[in-house]
């Protein structure tokens, strides 16, 4: 992870600094999400308040269960130290839930306190969380590291004007 002219780190979370098992094909069969829709999105569009509710407590459910035993990945855990050896600040921004994402920080002792969820701000693609998190930081987009495992990473540090690392 080159870190020459940056000035804040931003990660994901899944599949970037904690291993998960979140098995999409069976949550969006169980919900009835086509295969080749964002899991997200689809649900957002349900137009019955309860069909809506009901898909997100499975998800949410499913989250649940993967946090309890999520656990650091050693390429995460490199980057992170890298971070604070440079005493950059740093941020996490996932498109999971902030209970499983508390679950999964507390349990793994990731030493980061700045976290935004799909509570917080639209879920990426959508770069308004990475926006937050360099505002906040008063640091210009271009300033900032975006590190992620998916295109949706890359779309979202892309759209945010962001230098990124696909892990």
């Amino acid at each position: 992870m080159n870190l020459e002219g940056i000035k804040g780190v931003i990660f994901d979370l899944d599949g970037t600094l904690v291993e998960s098992s979140l098995d999409f094909s069976s949550m969006r069969e169980t919900i009835g999400c086509p295969q080749n829709e964002d899991i997200l999105m689809f649900v957002d569009a349900i137009e019955c308040e309860k069909a809506k509710s009901d898909a997100h407590n499975i998800i949410l459910q499913h989250e649940i269960e993967d946090a309890q035993n999520a656990k650091w990945l050693n390429i995460g855990r490199a980057m992170v130290e890298k971070a604070q050896q440079h005493k950059l600040p740093m941020a996490i921004v996932t498109r999971n839930c902030r209970e499983a994402t508390a679950i999964k920080l507390a349990n793994n002792d990731i030493p980061i306190d700045y976290v935004l969820t799909r509570e917080d701000a639209p879920a990426k693609p959508d770069p308004t969380a990475l926006l937050m998190v360099a505002s906040t930081w008063q640091l210009q987009p271009e300033d900032c590291l975006y590190v992620g495992d998916f295109i949706y990473d890359q779309q979202a540090a892309e759209n945010a004007g962001m230098q990124w690392l696909l892990v």
